[in-house]
């Protein structure tokens, strides 16, 4: 009998475990996350009186793809562009608990004597909330139209960004064994290059495959090739120096600029699930109950140090953002626990050997006890504001008002300001992909044309193709905003600026010449001053060159267009305008859409008879019917199933109106569950001697009309007849095929129903 492969028995055993134990969990009403790592318990070599996992080292490889797909999925829904948006709130919340929760955690782990770098990484952990246990809770608790759900979910998206750059730089820091200033500066430039390089040329290339290839791209095809993406990019990052996390985080950020996008995550959403929970399975396997229980005192003191810390840093930083006192507060509750990140960061320590084996699975029940509590932590905040504005003396309330309000004025920039601010975005953008393009063609292509073409006709060759392919990006950092309405503006304003923008023109063709000088130094054997000759007539013709300015401006527009496709796609089937939502967060009210379910009760009813505004004291914005928009609905106008309602409101309304809404669906769903279902059924008469349907056509029998039952076939001897027209008369002997439900079948088959 042949042997069944470690691997395979391994993720029997694991895949099964999961099942069950997520089947309980659900029933109880817990997270998923929570049944898979006690499933990981379960299967894991800590218990012996139940059948577990024999190869562990397979697992893990399991597990680092589980960690792949997670944060592949994760990038998928964090956007670059989103990070832009987000806004000064989430920025200025997340830098607070991320600052805030790395001090607290390495101070606790000093104050437990565990050492330096178990504390280092150990404040690590507990900086990350926990994205997928807050986007759960807020579902099933309905509060994802929340006013305060977007700030979480904003600093969440900063708090994303903020966990990619600490896993690279906890991983400089573990292999030097020490925090060298230099180093970490260099690992964050490596890692910003890396990140600006990766995101410029993905934009510009794979949106245009995509579109170009959507006529074969499919289901099946475009989930094959996100994959295949994903794990490009990861051996991509992983050659770079870089941890393969960041390489599917850097692919899905990326996709997720696509109008694919939402397609892409709906694909990978089953590949990224079977995964993960094998991930988090196996984040179970390493924990020993045993241990918990050793360690039972340090669990409880982390779990405080979390619980109080994230309200407390996550609650300041959104005050200290500009939010009212109640956003503040349910912000920070809401935030009170740590997840994924905790163990991928955990599992990066364990892997590079620089923490101790206990500090995993200590992390790991302090995450699986925050989760816990993490719906009732949402639930205690509302009762808390209540107990804090009750103590807050008026004068503090009176200066948060008026700092909340004064956050919220929106002021006119400067011309400086704003030409300085995209100066940078463009000098940066561009420098960034310029080095890499120049290391990546001197380390890469330089060496095979040289190897084909050798001495100075290769080294020349291949110096003209990096120059022509870097030139569109030298001209752009050059001559970018040199026409601008800011440069203009500030030109004509006050003759006291134009040294300073000359000065900026001049500074910038320095910069290009530098970038010049690079590949000719390397590749030229010459004295300095013919090489710098040489640079500076390169970039002279660069700026005199008019097909070089079109190509320029072609390309600009071409990443632009990519860049901004899924933003207009959007934005042409958004519900309302994102500018006058942000108008109305500052008068307290929100935007909320809400969706008609099939057999709901308001289906077929005008807005008149359902009268929203006095039961609930919302107003229904829009309507919006699958490509159809009906702006200000009039009160004669009736919802259909799967209209979308744009409904604004404060939050205690929108509240309300969504628990209407769902009441009545229940009520209405109950009333249907009562009412007796029969199901269709296919009976044969045989109309024997005597009978009281011989004679009579199928319309006079009353088959149809009394018994609500439908003739479907007659075989009368060796002949058959489908369909019978309502004409046909019964003769003795036929055997009658006939569908109905169950009941008047066997009515009609006893003769109760039928005429005499």
């Amino acid at each position: 009998m042949s042997q069944i492969p470690a691997l395979i028995s391994d993720l029997a055993v694991i895949l099964i475990s999961a099942g069950l134990v997520t089947l309980l969990f659900k029933k109880l009403k817990q997270p998923v996350v929570l049944g898979y790592i006690v499933a990981g318990i379960l299967a894991g070599p800590s218990i012996e009186q139940i059948p577990t996992v024999t190869d562990v080292e397979s697992i893990r490889i399991w597990a680092d793809i589980g960690v792949i797909f997670l944060l592949f999925a994760l990038g998928l829904d964090f956007s670059f562009k989103k990070l832009m948006k987000v806004g000064g709130t989430a920025v200025i919340g997340a830098i607070t608990v991320v600052i805030g929760m790395m001090t607290a955690g390495y101070i606790t782990g000093l104050s437990l004597g565990w050492g330096h770098m178990n504390s280092l990484f150990l404040g690590g952990m507990l900086s990350m909330s926990s994205t997928t246990i807050i986007f759960k809770a807020f579902d099933d608790m309905g509060l994802r139209n929340q006013r305060f759900a977007g700030v979480v979910f904003g600093i969440l998206v900063v708090e994303d960004l903020f966990a990619v750059l600490l896993m690279v730089l906890l991983s400089t820091v573990a292999v030097s064994k020490h925090v060298e200033g230099m180093e970490m500066l260099d690992s964050v430039v490596k890692l910003g290059i890396f990140l600006l390089f990766c995101f410029v040329v993905g934009i510009y290339l794979i949106p245009s495959f995509l579109k170009k290839a959507k006529s074969f791209l499919n289901e099946e095809t475009l989930l094959i090739v996100s994959i295949g993406l994903c794990l490009g990019m990861v051996m991509i990052a992983t050659k770079a120096g870089f941890s393969s996390a960041l390489g599917a985080f850097v692919m899905g950020s990326i996709l997720a600029e696509t109008i694919d996008a939402e397609r892409i995550e709906h694909l990978v959403k089953p590949v990224k699930d079977l995964f993960g929970a094998i991930f988090f399975v196996s984040v179970g396997m390493l924990i020993d109950p045993q241990m918990l229980w050793e360690y039972k005192i340090p669990i409880f003191i982390i779990t405080l140090v979390v619980m109080a810390g994230q309200i407390c840093f996550a609650s300041f930083g959104v005050l200290l953002s500009g939010q009212p006192i109640k956003i503040a507060i349910q912000s920070g509750f809401s935030l009170a626990q740590i997840g994924e990140f905790a163990f991928i960061i955990a599992g990066l320590g364990l892997s590079l050997n620089v923490t101790d084996q206990y500090l995993y699975p200590i992390v790991v029940a302090v995450s699986v006890i925050t989760t816990f509590f993490t719906p009732y932590m949402i639930r205690l905040a509302e009762p808390t504001y209540k107990w804090a504005e009750r103590i807050i003396p008026e004068n503090w309330k009176q200066f948060l008002e008026r700092y909340s309000s004064g956050s919220n004025t929106i002021r006119q920039k400067s011309a400086w300001n704003k030409l300085l601010k995209a100066l940078v975005r463009i000098v940066g953008t561009y420098t960034a992909v310029c080095l890499v393009l120049i290391f990546l063609w001197l380390q890469i292509v330089t060496p095979f044309i040289c190897k084909h073409l050798p001495g100075i006709q290769g080294s020349l060759i291949s110096l003209i193709l990096i120059l022509a392919l870097i030139s569109p990006m030298l001209r752009a950092i050059m001559m970018k905003k040199n026409h601008s309405v800011e440069f203009q503006q500030l030109w004509n304003d006050n003759k006291y600026n134009r040294g300073p923008l000359v000065s900026l023109v001049i500074l910038r063709i320095l910069l290009c010449i530098g970038l010049v000088m690079l590949p000719v130094a390397r590749l030229l054997n010459a004295a300095l001053g013919i090489m710098l000759a040489v640079a500076s007539a390169v970039i002279v013709l660069m700026i005199f060159s008019k097909r070089l300015k079109r190509q320029s401006i072609l390309m600009e527009r071409h990443f632009f267009s990519n860049l901004v496709a899924r933003e207009m796609e959007q934005e042409r089937k958004a519900p309302i305008n994102q500018r006058f939502a942000n108008h109305l967060l500052e008068r307290d009210l929100h935007l909320a859409d809400f969706e008609v379910k099939q057999n709901s009760p308001s289906m077929g009813k005008s807005l008149k008879e359902l009268n929203f505004r006095q039961k609930c004291n919302v107003n229904i914005v829009t309507i919006i019917r699958g490509e159809k928009r009906i702006n200000i609905p009039g009160g004669d106008e009736r919802l259909y199933p799967f209209d979308k309602l744009v409904v604004v409101g404060a939050d205690d309304d929108l509240e309300h109106f969504r628990k209407y809404l769902e009441e009545r669906y229940k009520k209405s769903y109950a009333e249907q569950s009562n009412t007796r279902k029969e199901e269709m059924n296919m009976e044969q008469i045989i109309i024997s001697e005597g009978s009281r349907l011989i004679g009579r056509s199928i319309i006079e029998s009353g088959i149809r009309d009394k018994a609500a039952c439908l003739v479907i076939g007659i075989e009368r001897g060796s002949s058959s007849i489908k369909n019978p027209p309502p004409s046909t008369v019964f003769e003795e002997g036929d055997i009658v095929w006939i569908v109905g439900e169950r009941d008047k079948l066997i009515q009609l088959s006893e003769g109760k129903v039928v005429t005499s």
